[in-house]
């Protein structure tokens, strides 16, 4: 049952609706407002995808990834698991296996097919980000598709037949070229962009000369405490990592 209490989690082209004073997230009677709005439970909270950034007096659209760095833990992780089911509902209305109608499966999350009885689960995609130390600096890239001069962790989707640490040594030697041991986890974080749970590690240098892929690494190297770059917002488990480094915790 959603209450007039629960939060209405409304998302425009991954960005997120807030009150323009304090950033929180509106209750669940704005839907009534929202024209075109088809409500998605999500207990109790609600979510809706809009084909246009309604506008609505006191709330204006952030992107997703800036609410992340500016609420608490909880409220991010509210909203990034209401926009994470809520991609996912849009994209299971239809079976991959025949073609016909979904619905939901009545005992737990998951879709069912009207016609082959196929279940589909909410996808989550599972993918490894990684501290790199030589010494007491750290490498850091720049990707193809983040904003110009800021630079982050190495980080790549798990294949099939791979453990988690062969994910790691793999990304890094096809993106930067190197190669590392004594890979050691460190966290995780769920990251809805679109369906990935992020792993996060550590490792060390162990050799070779740093050579961006020049596909998605355009720009890499190794940065001291005293010439860090911009680095990710807050929020995200790659800012955390290098947090950590920065606080001397392994």
């Amino acid at each position: 049952m959603i209450g007039p209490m629960s939060k209405l989690f409304a998302f425009y082209q991954g960005n997120i609706l807030v009150s323009g004073v304090n950033q929180e997230i509106p209750d669940s009677s704005v839907c009534k407002s929202i024209a075109g709005a088809v409500p998605i439970a999500l207990d109790p909270d609600v979510a809706v995808a809009l084909s246009e950034p309604t506008e609505l007096s006191g709330y204006e659209f952030i992107p997703l990834r800036e609410y992340f760095a500016s609420s608490g833990a909880e409220s991010a992780d509210r909203a990034g698991r209401a926009y994470h089911l809520l991609n996912w509902e849009r994209g299971t209305r239809f079976c991959g296996r025949c073609g016909a109608p979904t619905k939901d499966k009545e005992d737990e999350r998951a879709k069912v097919c009207t016609s082959c009885g196929a279940i589909v689960y909410p996808r989550i995609s599972p993918a490894v980000i990684t501290l790199i130390t030589r010494g007491k600096s750290i490498l850091l890239a720049h990707n193809a598709h983040f904003k110009a001069g800021m630079f982050s962790l190495i980080a790549g989707f798990v294949e099939p037949g791979e453990t988690l640490e062969k994910t790691v040594a793999r990304e890094i030697f096809e993106e930067v070229g190197i190669e590392v041991d004594h890979i050691r986890y460190q966290g995780s974080q769920p990251w809805p962009f679109p369906d990935s749970l992020m792993l996060g590690f550590r490792a060390e240098y162990r050799s070779g000369n740093i050579k961006p892929d020049g596909i998605e690494i355009v720009e890499a190297g190794w940065f001291t405490r005293d010439t860090l770059p911009n680095l990710p917002l807050k929020g995200s488990l790659s800012r955390l990592i290098i947090e950590e480094w920065l606080a001397g915790k392994q």
